[in-house]
């Protein structure tokens, strides 16, 4: 393979040639703690599976492990394993607190970074920091457990316990010579002064199936002798309906001492109860701290098995470690490490090459720019994890199945959602803190996946779609805590940009059966919508928390103390953006297909009636938009028929701004049907067109716009969002107006009062689990949607429209001034300062100063309003894994291209022009 080798293998496991993706980063970096794994009858599931419990107690569902890897259903794993001869226990693990733990929810407390990933997993590479000292559980957990909601977290930094670099850069390193032929580095750094003991044990076991009916017979690992180094062979023979894995071989590099066990619940260590085996899954934990020779099997054999190397790394000196995980078993042609490290080099440098393919001239020229991207993006791939949840088995065993009666059924969690069967490699938020998938999260992580694996991206789009997970009445799934709380229904934009974005790529022709299958399943979510959350047919919708949690008045998923209900905003907004996608992607059809005419026109008549909605004519005081602030409000209404606007000035009253989509005129004119229904009903509705951007106005070159607000309303919301004393911070888009944190918002009732200031950091309530706040950070999704907002309104207006930015400031730009001006802001949250800061890395010296950590990034959930410092979840480089579009688009946007014909593929084409 030459410099498009991983294109050429991405192309062989599309059409099925070769299993490229048979192996990857699939391994959860939390299982215990999640909903498939809880069996309480409180539904506490941090509480019913511990850390604690985790090295003792084999999983149900799925495996967790340090910088690990797995089959694509998860039968065989491997991960590493460590002890530095201080700790309590052996690090199998990551180590966090449980949501009733940290000052701020649950939060792991680790240092791992995923470096690099091509698309294929053919390389990858992850760093963990391991201390020299023993690891203070029993500290961060205390320390944090004590401090109040308005202190910061207790890191793991903070203990002392990497002062004087005293701990391990522990690299892992994965290259394929074949698909399932997987060849493992681990290379490991003393950055301390003096030398220090490390027992490094990579693991290889099977996840327990078989103590479950449907798991078939009992896998096997067993030492292979005699062998020229230790070598250990792992066996699944499977049974219908699953397929066998068949047999593996896991050889080191040295002849290192085997350990072996059983992945089985220790229950006498438990549970007091008895065990089903002498040896159990923590038997090499057992071994490694008690010096207990009893606790792994001597008959070198089991279903779980550890390589066992015992270092001494001196001072400043590092060692490597090599093994190879193969389907090619021992015989005399067969030198595992003789191609070993020429394999590793070439897998490397086609990373390098695909890397360079897909990014600008200009961001190479960057390197610090080009390694934010390329993190980025290694994070995305990374947090792929397998996800297994039978809600009809798990349900059964919760006793609340469809086999009994409706008398004997208990109430559980998902209760409604018994036909999904979960059994797929997923995108995650974080594999940690959140290791479940989220429908409207995902969404957006398709748009940077799919400018590395288009296919991939398209596939998770079709899997949300699919019988087994959309609810037969149409609703898509939230999140396992859930499934039946209520996302923003962004999955038809995410369709239509990665449409798009692959049409672009496949030189003009795009994947209309796609389109098509993406299409006919939304439509049924639409309906849902429709029915379920239009109280009054109004087209006024509701839609609970939608994701924005921690960010009004009230908490949107509960019944509101005052009783009646919300009119929301963004709800109302979210459902006009749904609208206008599918009008999009309509339109895209009915120019291969003149069937899909009719529902142009059904999604012109809907986006017109749910905009007319939010902003009737004339004034009222029950409508969301308010003229006198000149922004959109969540509107309450009570059980007496009064209704008043809850004046809180968040992004829900940006959200109009999203519902943005701009037309060629020369489509418009392929589809004469439409237009001609078209015009009668504005005909009939001429009240809708008051307060809306209809497509009758053209725009530069004849482009036409359907937007929910007019040009004077739009300016008036842009001031707003472009003020830097409300909104436009230095690193991004606040979610909440620094206007609330001088001038709260107080809502009394019954005598309670109900307060929304602006909290630019960590959350200062325990709503939604105390590690969630949308009061005043930034956060990338919601930027990265405005973001391309701008980019179609100056796709429309040209360089005639010009705003104050920032507000107050005197400058005047042009809207494709203020796209690039925004998406500066947002990148500066990863980038060097002049000082060498990444804002992104808080105010932790060691960070920006240490050569060893100043260029590791993590993607967090979202960033402080003020500062830019990263916080919530540290690794969901999901959604924050945007700014590598944002990267890209940057580098190429200019007037040139967004005021031809064709300006988004124009926009994308560049991309791909200046990478090559």
């Amino acid at each position: 393979m030459g410099n498009d080798a991983e294109q050429q293998r991405l192309a062989e496991a599309h059409a099925n040639r070769a299993a490229w993706k048979k192996w990857g980063p699939y391994l959860s970096e939390r299982q215990w703690g999640t909903v498939r794994e809880d069996y309480s009858d409180n539904g506490d599931a941090w509480n019913y599976f511990t850390h604690d419990q985790a090295r003792s107690r084999a999983y149900r569902w799925g495996e967790d492990g340090l910088g690990g890897i797995s089959d694509d259903h998860q039968l065989l794993c491997f991960a590493l394993a460590l002890w530095n001869g201080c700790d309590p226990i052996l690090k199998e693990r990551a180590f966090g607190l449980a949501n009733s733990e940290g000052n701020h929810g649950e939060d792991v407390k680790e240092y791992y970074f995923y470096l690099d990933s091509t698309p294929t997993h053919s390389y990858m590479k992850y760093l963990y920091k391991y201390p020299h000292a023993a690891y203070p559980y029993t500290d961060l957990v205390e320390t944090n457990r004590a401090r109040g909601r308005n202190e910061p977290e207790y890191e793991l930094l903070d203990t002392g316990v990497f002062d004087d670099k005293r701990y391990f850069d522990i690299f892992v390193e994965y290259a394929k010579a074949a698909p399932d032929d997987m060849l493992v580095q681990i290379s490991i750094f003393n950055r301390g002064a003096h030398a220090a003991p490390l027992h490094l044990l990579p693991t290889l076991w099977f996840r327990n199936t078989w103590s479950y009916a449907e798991g078939g017979p009992k896998p096997l690992v067993e030492s292979v002798l005699p062998s020229r180094q230790a070598t250990i062979h792992a066996h699944h023979s499977g049974a219908p309906p699953q397929e066998p894995l068949g047999d593996y071989y896991l050889y080191c590099d040295a002849d290192v001492p085997l350990l072996f066990t059983e992945n089985e619940t220790n229950n006498a260590r438990l549970f007091g109860t008895a065990n089903a085996s002498p040896y159990t899954k923590d038997g090499i934990h057992e071994f490694i701290l008690r010096g207990d020779a009893a606790a792994v099997n001597p008959a070198r054999r089991g279903t779980k098995a550890a390589c066992h190397y015992q270092l001494n790394i001196g001072g400043g000196e590092s060692q490597v470690v090599r093994l190879r995980l193969t389907c090619r078993s021992p015989d005399a042609a067969f030198a595992p490490f003789d191609d070993f490290d020429a394999v590793f080099a070439q897998r490397l440098r086609e990373a390098d090459d695909f890397y360079r393919s897909i990014t600008p001239l200009t961001v190479r020229d960057d390197p610090d720019r080009a390694n934010v991207m390329r993190q980025a993006l290694a994070g995305m791939l990374w947090s792929k994890q397998y996800f297994y949840y039978d809600l009809d088995l798990w349900l059964e065993e919760h006793g609340a199945g469809s086999k009994l009666s409706q008398r004997e059924r208990r109430r559980v969690r998902n209760s409604e959602w018994a036909h999904m069967f979960n059994d797929d490699i997923i995108s995650m938020p974080d594999k940690w803190e959140y290791p479940w998938y989220a429908a409207w999260d995902l969404a957006f992580h398709m748009i940077p996946l799919g400018i590395v694996d288009p296919d991939f991206a398209k596939q998770q789009l079709d899997l949300m779609l699919r019988n087994d997970y959309l609810h037969p009445n149409g609703q898509l799934p939230a999140y396992e805590w859930n499934f039946s709380d209520v996302n923003p229904p962004v999955h038809a934009w995410a369709t239509m940009q990665l449409y798009v974005l692959d049409k672009e790529r496949r030189d003009g022709r795009g994947d209309i059966e796609f389109l098509k299958y993406a299409f006919s399943k939304l439509l049924v979510n639409f309906t849902w919508w429709v029915n379920r959350k239009d109280r009054t047919g109004a087209n006024v919708f509701e839609g609970g928390f939608l994701g924005l949690d921690n960010i009004g008045v009230f908490d949107r998923s509960s019944p509101l103390p005052t009783g009646g209900y919300l009119d929301q905003a963004d709800g109302t907004a979210w459902m006009v953006f749904f609208s206008q996608q599918m009008l999009r992607i309509a339109v895209e059809l009915a120019l291969h297909e003149p069937l899909y005419e009719e529902f142009v026109e059904k999604f012109f008549q809907h986006t017109l009636l749910i905009a007319g909605a939010l902003d009737r004519v004339g004034e009222h005081e029950d409508e969301a938009w308010d003229e006198e602030d000149g922004f959109f409000y969540d509107v309450l209404r009570l059980p007496d028929g009064r209704a008043m606007r809850l004046k809180v000035r968040s992004i829900v009253g940006l959200l109009p701004l999203a519902a943005v989509a701009v037309f060629e005129e020369d489509i418009l004119a392929r589809l004469p049907n439409f237009r001609a229904r078209a015009r009668l009903f504005l005909e009939r509705h001429g009240d809708l067109a008051a307060n809306t951007h209809l497509p009758q106005q053209p725009g530069v070159v004849n482009r036409r716009m359907l937007a929910t607000v007019n040009e004077q309303k739009m300016r008036r919301i842009l001031a707003r969002m472009l003020d830097e004393a409300e909104f436009f911070g230095p690193h991004g888009i606040r979610a909440l107006s620094r206007f609330h944190l001088e001038h709260p918002y107080v809502f009394n009732h019954a005598g309670q009062e109900h307060r929304v200031s602006y909290v630019p950091g960590e959350s200062d309530t325990g709503m939604f689990g105390g590690n969630s706040n949308w009061r005043g950070p930034v956060w990338m999704p919601i930027n990265f949607l405005l973001y391309y907002s701008l980019v179609r309104l100056y796709a429309y207006f040209g360089e005639d429209f010009k705003i104050e930015c920032p507000t107050g400031s005197g400058k005047m730009m042009t809207l494709l001034e203020v796209t690039k001006e925004l998406g500066d802001r947002l990148t500066r949250i990863f980038l060097r300062d002049a000082d060498g800061r990444r804002p992104s890395n808080g105010a932790e010296h060691v960070l920006w100063q240490d050569e060893h950590w100043r260029d590791l990034i993590l993607f967090h959930e979202y960033f402080h309003g003020d500062t830019g410092a990263g916080i919530g979840a540290s690794h969901q480089t999901g959604w924050t894994g945007c700014v590598a579009q944002i990267v890209r688009m940057n580098a190429v946007m200019s007037k040139d291209l967004l005021l031809m014909p064709g300006a988004e593929a124009a926009a994308l084409r560049a991309i791909r022009l200046s990478a090559n």
